[in-house]
């Protein structure tokens, strides 16, 4: 029988949030324990039946308010070690030296080396990168899962009388993967994925013939159950400024979403906006029942750099393809060795990493093609060669981006994203001008 996490969350008499935090401490992989509609997977069905008492004392553990002493004395390890975990991933935690919420004492054991075999006995240690859904962001995935909660669990609206989203924002740097979260969006909710382009706002084609934005609105709205995904959304949906020159096709597609918009959850109709900021959007668009629910989308951490190299490298490649053996070769078929170029892509959007993999990938054939060998060594010269050439887009316009969408996901979601934030500042202090303070743009590309 399918089970969703929450009717499986009240079988267990565990909380949904202790199923999600658990997940996350343990560095399980989604896709082995949930369905991206999160219904739960038969693998995790199991291991939660047969280790119900040890999730309900993760539960316990996860809401009760305990020190760092306290932690430090259940678990056998220095005061010292556990502030810095706690420090490191939860810098928003409460000054009081009181910690609850978010904060397992089991995940911490786990981290300084604790035994926990027994769960991967379920899992694996780790999921093959191919056979996963997506990379990472787990938070931003449970993050997006409560935001689309009324669509997943109808309580919510019948008992509490929440509201289903009619307008979503996802925001982030050029290249961060919007589109993919939007998508990933319609997955979850099990709605039809509809992409309107900038370059379609003036006429759009539907059944071969060319119709406005307003009669495309109002063909979408005779469907059910539609997701619709419109770019460029800060351009399109920005607040008109004095002696500024209008874009009429803007304005049609502004006025056309704000007369609409009302009857979006009554038709099971969402619109999707992809921002690179939220500065400078129409305030109407931002208010209560509108275009209320924003999702921010980061730029992948080390970690996940590190993974996704790994990933497109080694994507669609059959197990006698010539790289794959040249990758073995340099033990570059593993996740350490892309750690250290993972180290170095500070800042760097997803389409970054993947620029940097096509021109590995060209260099890798071209010497193939030279030496006619599969001994091939992935060199340092070659690596830094291919990371100076997809650095190209790291421009002054994207620092400054990510600058600015730092400051926007700070300001709505900091207790959500705190350690990511912080991790991103930090990164991005690496390219602030230090030598010319007064520049206008504060960045540069250190050079070597």
């Amino acid at each position: 029988m399918i089970q969703n996490i929450t009717e499986f969350s009240k079988k267990l008499d565990v909380s949904e949030e202790s199923i999600k935090q658990f997940i996350q401490d343990f560095d399980l992989e989604i896709s082995d324990c949930l369905s991206p509609n999160l219904n739960i997977t038969q693998n995790f069905e199991r291991f939660a039946i047969e280790n119900q008492e040890f999730l309900k004392k993760y539960d316990e553990d996860l809401n009760k308010e305990k020190t760092a002493d306290d932690i430090s004395k259940r678990i056998h390890q220095p005061k010292e070690k556990i502030e810095q975990i706690i420090q490191d991933q939860f810098p928003n935690i409460y000054d009081n030296g009181i910690y609850k919420s978010s904060i397992s004492t089991f995940g911490i054991d786990n981290q300084l080396g604790g035994n926990y075999q027994f769960i991967y006995n379920y899992f694996g240690d780790k999921t093959e990168l191919k056979q996963r859904d997506f990379i990472g962001y787990r938070d931003l995935f449970f993050y997006i899962s409560d935001m689309l909660e009324p669509f997943l669990n109808p309580e919510q609206s019948e008992n509490w009388g929440i509201q289903k989203a009619a307008g979503i924002i996802v925001y982030g740097p050029p290249g961060s993967g919007k589109i993919f979260w939007a998508k990933k969006i319609a997955e979850m909710i099990d709605f039809d994925f509809f992409e309107i382009r900038k370059s379609q706002l003036k006429s759009i084609l539907v059944n071969d013939k060319k119709t406005s934005f307003d009669e495309y609105l109002s063909q979408i709205l005779k469907k059910d159950n539609v997701i619709l995904f419109l770019e460029n959304f800060d351009e399109i949906m920005m607040q008109r400024q004095e002696k500024q020159i209008i874009n009429s096709d803007h304005e049609d597609v502004k006025e056309s979403t704000l007369h609409n918009i009302e009857k979006f959850e009554k038709e099971n109709i969402v619109m999707i906006g992809s921002a690179k900021e939220l500065i400078g959007i129409e305030p109407e668009i931002l208010a209560p029942g509108r275009f209320d629910v924003l999702i921010p989308v980061f730029p992948p951490n080390k970690q996940e750099r590190a993974e996704m190299l790994l990933f497109n490298m080694t994507k669609n490649l059959n197990e006698n393809a010539t790289l794959l053996k040249i990758l073995k070769n340099n033990k570059a078929d593993q996740i350490p060795f892309w750690k250290e170029p993972a180290e170095k892509m500070k800042v760097f959007s997803n389409t970054m990493l993947i620029d940097f993999t096509q021109s590995l990938k060209k260099r890798i054939r071209s010497l193939y093609l030279k030496n006619r060998t599969e001994n091939i060594q992935i060199g340092q010269g070659v690596l830094d060669a291919c990371l100076k050439e997809s650095a190209s887009k790291l421009t002054g316009e994207y620092l400054n981006s990510v600058q600015q969408f730092l400051s926007e996901a700070e300001d709505n979601s900091y207790d959500r994203f705190a350690a990511r934030i912080e991790d991103l500042k930090q990164e991005l202090e690496n390219y602030k001008a230090k030598d010319e303070p007064i520049r206008t743009i504060g960045f540069h590309i250190n050079e070597e």
